[in-house]
């Protein structure tokens, strides 16, 4: 009795272990991705700041608070994130047919998980983009403004 359950359940694993490692190596990829695209958000939105110290030097010797410049950076970290996922996103309802394989008991359109997915991607890009934020608190606008 014990081996004939025990054969059913290797059986049952042999069936689903090709799904199985496709999931797994799906799941690293798109995570290493995340960490690309976070990677990524913050190297343009980290040298767009260092471009514009100048101009953020001269907004702070003429009075600009520091939530304003902070607002500043954030502002354009979320308009480029946001415009990544709304074409990503397109793209990926156009692209929902090659992934309807490998899913089981989940529509290929489930709109929560387009919502959780967009929130995710948003949320890390603007952890991407509070670091270089921070560090445009720190320029100094004597020295912003002497650099040519």
């Amino acid at each position: 009795m014990a081996s004939a359950s025990s054969a059913r359940r290797r059986a049952q694993d042999a069936s689903v272990s090709t799904r199985r490692v496709t999931l797994i190596l799906l799941g690293l990829f798109s995570g290493l991705a995340l960490v690309l695209a976070g990677i990524g958000i913050y190297g343009v939105i980290s040298y767009s700041a260092a471009q514009r110290s100048k101009e953020i030097g001269i907004r702070m010797a003429l009075g600009a608070q520091r939530g304003d410049v902070m607002r500043l950076v954030l502002a354009q970290g979320g308009k480029i994130s946001a415009a990544g996922i709304v074409i990503g996103g397109a793209a990926s309802l156009g692209l929902t047919r090659l992934m309807a394989k490998l899913l089981y008991s989940v529509s290929v359109v489930d709109p929560a998980t387009f919502a959780v997915v967009a929130f995710v991607l948003a949320l890390i890009a603007m952890v991407a983009s509070y670091i270089p934020a921070r560090r445009t608190l720190r320029v100094d606008p004597l020295i912003a403004l002497r650099q040519e």
